[in-house]
C-alpha cells in the first residue's frame, strides 16, 4: 500500500507559499480600511468635497466587489498565477498613481482601478491555496491562517493608516503597497508553478461576464450612494432595479450557454451557499463596526488618528488566539458549531459596544467589547473559509474563491450603506429636537452598532444550516496509486 503523501505545508516551500498567499489577502483587506483615518488629511490636501470624499473608500469597494466573480473565473480559465501577477501589478501601479495624485479626480480614479486589481488578486490567491494544499490537514491549517488574516486585515489597516497619516503623511498609505506588491510578484514566479490552459480561448462566457460585472457594479454603487441620495428616491430604486434585471439576465444567460462563466452546479456543493451567506452578514456587521467605532473615538472621544488605530491592537491578539483554537477544534467538532458559536460571541461583544456613552472610557466601555468581539471574529473567519471551500472541484476553485470574496465585499457595502442610513437618520432626528451634538452623534452610532450586532447574530442562525465539515487524517487515495491525482474533500455531516 502506498504511504500517504508528505505534508507540503511542512516544507520550506510550502510555508513560503502560504506566506505569499496570506500577504495577498492581507494587502487587499488592509486597503479596504487603511484609508479611513487618512481622510481628513486627504480632504485638506486635495480639496475634496464632503460628498466626494466617500469615494476614496467607496471607489475601491465598488470595483473590488463588482469584478470578483469575473476575476475568480478568469483565474480558473486563464491561469491562477497569471491573474495573481496581473492583479498585483495593476494594484501597484494604481497605488503609485494614487500616492502621486495632484487632485481629487486622480485619487478616486486610482482607487477605482486599484479595486479591479484586488478583484483579480484575491480569488486567484485563495484558489492557489486550495489547489496547492490538497492534504486535508494541510488545507485546514492553511485555511485557518488565511481566515485569521481576513480578520486581522481590517483591524491592522486602521492602525497602519493612523500611523502613516501622522508620520510621513497620507500618501504613504498608498506608497507602502508598492514594495509589498513587488515582493508578491517576485515570489509568485518562484513559488507558484505556471499553468497550461486546457482550452485557451474556449469557455470564456463574454456575455455573462458583461452582465454579472455590470449588475454587481451597479448594485454595489447604488448601495454605497443610497444614504446620500435616499433609499426611496427614483434614482436609487432605478439603479437597484436595473442591477437586479442585469443579474436576472445573467442567470438566464448562464442556463443557456455551453460554457457558463458561473456554473450553477457549484451551488450544489454542500455548505457553499450557507457559508457565503454567513460571510456576507458577518462582514456587514464587522466592517461597519470598525467604521463606526473609529468615528466615535475620533469625533466623540477626541482620539487622534494614531490613538484610534492603536485602540484596535488588542483585537489582533483575540483573532490570533481564536484562529489557533478553532483550527484545533475543527477535526473534533466540525465547522458548524464553531461558526455559529463564534458569531454568537461576536454579536455579544458588538452589543456591548453598542452601549458606548458620550463620556466613554477605553478600558471600561471599549476594550471588553473589542476583546469579546475579536474572539468571535477569529473563529468565524477561520471556519467559514474552510466550509466555503470544502468539496469544491479544483477547476472551480477560483469561482468559489470569487464567490466568498464577493460575499465579503457585498456585505461590507450593504452594511455600511444600511447602517449609515440608520445612524444618520437618528442623529438628524435628535439634532432637530435640540439634543446636544455629541449625544446625538453617539446615539446614532449606538443604533448602527446595534444593527451590526443583529447582522452577526443572523449570520449565526444561517450557520446552523451549514453542513458540519470535519477534517480527517489523510489516507492513501487509490487514484494516486495509478498516478492520477484526485481531488479529495473533507468529511461533511448533513445539515439537520
Amino acid at each position: 500500500m502506498t504511504a500517504p503523501p508528505a505534508s507540503i505545508l511542512a516544507t520550506r516551500r510550502g510555508m513560503l507559499t502560504l506566506l505569499l498567499l496570506c500577504a495577498v489577502q492581507f494587502l487587499d483587506l488592509v486597503d479596504s480600511s487603511i484609508m479611513n483615518v487618512a481622510l481628513p488629511s486627504i480632504r485638506r490636501d486635495l480639496g475634496f468635497s464632503q460628498q466626494g470624499l466617500q469615494w476614496v473608500l467607496s471607489g475601491y469597494v465598488v470595483t473590488y466587489g463588482g469584478f470578483l466573480l469575473l476575476g475568480g473565473r478568469a483565474a480558473d480559465l486563464l491561469g491562477r498565477r497569471r491573474m495573481l501577477v496581473a492583479g498585483t501589478t495593476l494594484f501597484a501601479v494604481c497605488s503609485l498613481a494614487g500616492g502621486l495624485a495632484a487632485n481629487a479626480g486622480m485619487l478616486v480614479g486610482a482607487r477605482v482601478a486599484q479595486g479591479v486589481g484586488a478583484a483579480l488578486m484575491a480569488p486567484a490567491g485563495l484558489s492557489i491555496l486550495t489547489t496547492t494544499f490538497t492534504d486535508e490537514r494541510d488545507r485546514t491549517r492553511a485555511l485557518g491562517v488565511w481566515g485569521a488574516i481576513s480578520g486581522l486585515g481590517a483591524a491592522v489597516g486602521v492602525f497602519c493608516g493612523g500611523l502613516l497619516s501622522e508620520g510621513p503623511g497620507w500618501r504613504w498609505v498608498l506608497f507602502v503597497n508598492i514594495p509589498v506588491c513587488v515582493a508578491i510578484v517576485a515570489a509568485a514566479f518562484r513559488l507558484v508553478p505556471a499553468e497550461r490552459r486546457a482550452q485557451p480561448r474556449v469557455g470564456f462566457d463574454a456575455g455573462g461576464a458583461i452582465l454579472v460585472t455590470g449588475g454587481m457594479l451597479l448594485g454595489i454603487y447604488a448601495l454605497v450612494k443610497a444614504p446620500d441620495t435616499g433609499w426611496g428616491t427614483a434614482h436609487t430604486i432605478g439603479e437597484l432595479t436595473t442591477a437586479a434585471l442585469l443579474l436576472a439576465a445573467f442567470a438566464v444567460n448562464e442556463s443557456r450557454v455551453r460554457d457558463p462563466l458561473f456554473p450553477f452546479a457549484i451551488l450544489r456543493v454542500k455548505g457553499l451557499a450557507a457559508a457565503d451567506a454567513t460571510q456576507l452578514l458577518a462582514f456587514a456587521g464587522f466592517l461597519s463596526m470598525f467604521f463606526f467605532l473609529t468615528l466615535y473615538m475620533q469625533n466623540v472621544l477626541g482620539y487622534s488618528p494614531i490613538q484610534g488605530g492603536a485602540a484596535y491592537l488588542p483585537v489582533t491578539a483575540g483573532i490570533v488566539l481564536a484562529a489557533g483554537l478553532s483550527t484545533q477544534l475543527m477535526p473534533r467538532i466540525g465547522t458548524r458549531p464553531i461558526i455559529a458559536g463564534g458569531a454568537l460571541i461576536a454579536a455579544a461583544g458588538m452589543y456591548y459596544l453598542s452601549r458606548v456613552p458620550v463620556a466613554g472610557s477605553y478600558p471600561t466601555d471599549l476594550l471588553p467589547g473589542l476583546l469579546v468581539m475579536s474572539v468571535g471574529l477569529g473563529a468565524v473567519f477561520v471556519t467559514v473559509t474552510t466550509a466555503a471551500n470544502a468539496g469544491v472541484p479544483a477547476d472551480k476553485a477560483g469561482l468559489a474563491a470569487g464567490l466568498l470574496n464577493t460575499a465579503l465585499q457585498l456585505g461590507s457595502a450593504l452594511g455600511l450603506a444600511v447602517f449609515s442610513a440608520l445612524a444618520t437618520a437618528h442623529t438628524h432626528h435628535l439634532l432637530a429636537e435640540h439634543t446636544a451634538p455629541a449625544q446625538a452623534l453617539t446615539s446614532g452610532l449606538q443604533r448602527a452598532l446595534l444593527a451590526g450586532s443583529l447582522a452577526v447574530l443572523a449570520a449565526a442562525v444561517i450557520a446552523l444550516r451549514a453542513p458540519n465539515i470535519r477534517t480527517q487524517t489523510s489516507r492513501p487515495d487509490p487514484a494516486t496509486e495509478t498516478g492520477t491525482p484526485r481531488f479529495v474533500t473533507p468529511v461533511a455531516e448533513p445539515a439537520e
